[in-house]
């Protein structure tokens, strides 16, 4: 049986919906402490204009945007 960690995704979203940046890491306090950092660098015009920043579960590397910045903890 293979142990399934969580993975989690910091995503930057622009309004057309394409991925603009994306950080995934395995601890959930770093992701919660990135996904306020993306969610602070938003301009309000930019939360305006339909940008976001979500924070979300995968349980495999395979689910990860190929763009996305890997840290290993």
């Amino acid at each position: 049986m293979v142990e399934t960690k969580t993975i989690w995704l910091n995503e930057q979203v622009d309004p057309s919906g394409l991925l603009y940046a994306c950080i995934a890491c395995r601890d959930e306090q770093h992701a919660i402490a990135c996904h306020t950092s993306f969610e602070n660098n938003l301009t309000s015009s930019q939360k305006q204009e339909g940008w976001t920043a979500r924070l979300r579960k995968v349980e495999s590397w395979d689910d990860v945007p190929a763009s996305a910045l890997k840290l290993s903890y």
